[in-house]
């Protein structure tokens, strides 16, 4: 393909799967790839960002961290989908939670993401763009859950521009039903509408803004097994 490898990916064609499963840490890409994948290949390496492809249960499956935010995940998931030919993208990350139904460790997955950012404006829609995602990954992530005897939440997340926001949004969004906040999902929902492929966020409640309570990044990286279990049965 003439627009590989890119700036931000040095992988060749055919390196990535046609299901790519998305943390947001390099050294939690690195994690699923030690720990469930044979013959994992390192294919991506840029700016640290590991990318591995190999194998689950004899499915071939590609792994590659998206960093933080949405302009990050934005620019991955763009050239994953239009450039290396990827159908799928599983974000797998930490989010933290808003509803009173959920705990720390409990997993969501983002039915639609609720977004302060203007990255819908490049689309030249006018009006307030409502991403969604995929109804086929959201209905297997759902019947793994079950499978693997996980209590998983669909709902609407939120996608965040901003970690340390002053203008204090989440009592409101609380309010409204969400169910927690993460900083990535409408993003990868918008592209993935764009480019007419799937595109799922599954995130493990990893810290109470309203309390403080939280895990250390230690355990953010290693722990949320759960999650990506799920995420590569269906993948």
């Amino acid at each position: 393909m003439a627009n590989i490898p890119t700036p931000h990916i040095t992988a060749k064609e055919g390196d990535f799967a046609r299901t790519v499963l998305m943390p947001g840490d390099p050294l939690r890409s690195k994690f699923i790839a030690e720990n469930f994948l044979e013959d994992a290949r390192l294919v991506n390496n840029v700016r640290g960002v590991q990318g591995y492809t190999g194998f689950y249960a004899g499915k071939r499956v590609s792994v590659m961290a998206s960093g933080m935010g949405m302009p990050s995940i934005g620019i991955y998931s763009y050239e994953l989908f239009n450039f290396y030919g990827v159908e799928n993208i599983i974000r797998i990350g930490s989010a933290g939670m808003l509803s009173e139904k959920l705990k720390v460790r409990d997993i969501v997955a983002g039915m639609t993401a609720f977004t302060d950012s203007a990255y819908g404006r490049q689309f030249g829609f006018d009006g307030t763009i409502a991403p969604c995602c995929d109804y086929a990954l959201l209905t297997k992530a759902m019947q793994a859950a079950e499978k693997f005897g996980q209590h998983m939440v669909p709902g609407a997340i939120y996608s965040s521009d901003c970690f340390y926001d002053e203008s204090q949004p989440l009592g409101k969004l609380k309010n409204l039903g969400v169910l927690a906040v993460e900083m990535e999902a409408a993003a990868l929902y918008m592209n993935a509408a764009r480019a007419g492929k799937s595109a799922l966020a599954i995130c493990t409640i990893s810290d109470n803004p309203f309390t403080g309570e939280g895990l250390s990044a230690e355990e953010r990286q290693n722990s949320f097994t759960g999650m990506m279990k799920i995420a590569l049965e269906i993948a």
